[in-house]
């Protein structure tokens, strides 16, 4: 290959990548603390770090992150280019939809009650038996339906999941462990009043960052690599320990 073809090879990339890098990625997610929340008017958290570390090493410096309810940032993913989703459960149902990016963290789902009320799961079945408290669209919604679960009411911010446990207009929502305290505190509840019954095993999963589908697999393996590096020198889980 003669000199002027690798010149004009590697100008051919480089322009390449400053284009893609010109590109604006949208990252989306909902507030859930302690893993990713709003600040002084800013979205931040341990796990919105580790996002925007990745992107950066990525060499993506045109990024937003913005929180929204869910099912917007689940629909938001499904539909436009250049949209990165977190912290997204991946799922069989969910494998085709998206660029796998990823793994963030694994994740354990457990059911909780309101401590004194007559909710007893001793298995899976009993649970059909009570109003289960989950999110549009959210990964608990998506399993008990699976299972033929009916009685599942419906929310769009887990915040008012939860106030519906409090209030007795459900009997149970699942949660991970990491949710409980933050929740407890925006709903100036004391946390010794929740009790877990029973844990979701088969909806405990990894949660991921994960690109839509018309996002170009440049952008995906580029943001890939970048997390990876991330992952083997130890950022991650120095990012990732900054949880209570």
């Amino acid at each position: 290959m003669s000199f002027v073809t690798k010149l004009l090879l590697g100008l051919s990339w480089a322009c390449a990548f400053t284009s893609l890098s010109a590109q604006t990625i949208q990252a989306v997610t909902e507030d859930a603390p302690p893993y990713t929340y709003v600040q002084h008017g800013r979205v931040v958290g341990p796990v919105t770090e580790v996002v925007e570390q990745s992107l950066q090493r990525a060499g993506f410096q045109d990024y937003r992150v913005n929180l929204y309810p869910w099912a917007r940032a689940y629909d938001l993913a499904l539909k436009q280019p250049h949209v990165l989703i977190f912290l997204i459960a991946r799922t069989p149902a969910r494998e085709a939809l998206f660029h796998w990016t990823g793994e963030i963290m694994k994740i354990e789902y457990h059911l909780y009650r309101w401590r004194g009320r007559a909710v007893e799961v001793p298995h899976l079945d009993a649970a059909r038996a009570f109003r289960i408290g989950v999110m549009r669209d959210d990964v608990r919604q998506q399993y008990l339906q699976s299972k033929g679960f009916t009685k599942l009411v419906v929310s769009a911010q887990p915040l008012d999941n939860f106030r519906k446990l409090v209030s007795g207009q459900v009997d149970l929502v699942p949660l991970t462990a990491g949710e409980v305290q933050p929740l407890c505190k925006e709903a100036a509840v004391d946390c010794s009043q929740l009790e877990r019954v029973f844990t979701l095993q088969e909806a405990s999963t990894g949660l991921y960052m994960a690109y839509s589908l018309s996002t170009p697999s440049e952008v995906v393996e580029r943001t890939r690599q970048a997390f990876e590096q991330l992952k083997a020198d130890g950022t991650v889980k120095r990012l990732l320990d900054k949880m209570p």
